[in-house]
């Protein structure tokens, strides 16, 4: 291994070592994967328990407000189907309610709770607090860096 520093290294060099930080960073979104299929395995096992998929429902809504479905869908970035399991879930949990809506018979709108917006800031609460422990060493550009990293890798991921 060559301890020549990158901007000196030979084209080969380069090119190797930037195939082996790609392999480093696909290995490193392996196990992220992993980890979410964990988390989504606890919120079917634990009563109270959130996926990332559920959060970010609760979130969008408290965000937003009361939404249709198919534009609950469209910010959450899932399918209609999709979408519709998620708040089906979370309100047999009683984090979000349906109702008819007035302006349209055939839509229907989602709406939080007071258990479910209780739910999202306690999520959110913990969500900064291991974020924050987790990655106390990263300064702000470092953190900046991993955001656009993990916004091109669900692109990737779409591509796939």
């Amino acid at each position: 291994m060559s301890t020549k520093p990158q901007g000196d290294a030979l084209p080969s060099e380069a090119g190797e070592a930037r195939q082996q930080a790609l392999a480093r960073l696909s290995r490193a979104a392996y196990s992220l994967s992993a980890a979410d299929a964990r988390l989504r395995g606890r919120a079917t096992r634990q009563a109270g328990a959130l996926s990332l998929s559920h959060a970010r429902v609760l979130r969008i809504l408290a965000e937003e407000g009361a939404l249709p479905v198919a534009r609950l869908a469209e910010l959450t970035e899932t399918t209609g189907a999709g979408v519709t399991q998620l708040v089906n879930g979370l309100s047999e949990q009683g984090y979000v309610e349906k109702t008819k809506s007035l302006a349209d018979k055939r839509s229907v709108l989602v709406q939080l709770t007071e258990l479910g917006l209780a739910r999202h800031r306690e999520r959110e609460r913990l969500l900064a607090e291991v974020l924050d422990s987790a990655l106390r060493e990263m300064d702000d550009a470092a953190l900046d860096a991993a955001a656009a990293v993990l916004r091109a890798l669900g692109g990737v991921y779409d591509r796939l």
